[in-house]
């Protein structure tokens, strides 16, 4: 199965959340957007160096979906209807490009909790 990864769901899986590791192997597979990975690349050049978050920008670039103009707008709709529970435009443009690709949207984010087409892991 397929599966639109957030950023939160790839720092899990790095920082070793056994709930992540099905998703990453196996028969399972992942997406992601080079804007997840800039947050990834953010979040490992500040808690651990900028050769980790080289490898794993590295290592995770061939997951990448181009994003259309369509998402970007879906994901500020989104983020608009979903303000009061202050979702990222990076999430909310992810969570609308997992629906339009038919696929769960893989996250720990509380916000996105019992919100349909989510996979909802607990982490940290």
């Amino acid at each position: 199965m397929l599966y639109f990864t957030d950023s939160y769901a790839l720092i899990e899986f790095i920082g070793g959340n056994k709930g992540y590791e099905g998703y990453f192997t196996g028969e399972n597979d992942i997406i992601t957007t080079k804007l997840n990975l800039l947050e990834l690349y953010y979040f490992l050049i500040s808690r651990y160096s900028e050769e980790k978050a080289e490898e794993y920008f590295a290592s995770f670039l061939p997951k990448v979906v181009e994003l259309e103009d369509e998402h970007l707008k879906d994901g500020a709709k989104f983020r608009f209807t979903h303000k009061k529970q202050n979702i990222l435009y990076i999430d909310a443009i992810g969570y609308e490009l997992a629906c339009s690709m038919k696929i769960k949207f893989l996250t720990g984010d509380k916000e996105f909790e019992g919100m349909p087409n989510v996979e909802f892991i607990n982490g940290r």
